[in-house]
């Protein structure tokens, strides 16, 4: 089932499906490593859910909300 980054739970795993952003911000994004193809998982929110932490090739990375809307992953059901 794909989703958006945003909407994944604690804990929950996937793999990155599509980026939907050009320019700076998705060059940056695919500088982090969150390309099509990683795998991905979700380490934990702030306390207001923005932004959100992610497991990404075993280093943390942090994306606002805003950023993570861009973000289409495929999770087990």
């Amino acid at each position: 089932m794909r989703m958006n980054l945003r909407q994944m739970k604690d804990n929950q795993e996937g793999m990155i499906a599509s980026i939907k952003v050009t320019g700076d911000l998705g060059r940056r994004l695919r500088d982090m490593g969150l390309v099509p193809g990683t795998e991905i998982r979700i380490q934990g929110r702030a306390p207001l859910y923005d932004p959100v932490a992610l497991r990404v090739r075993g280093a943390t990375l942090t994306l606002r909300n805003s950023e993570a809307d861009y973000i289409e992953v495929e999770v087990e059901e």
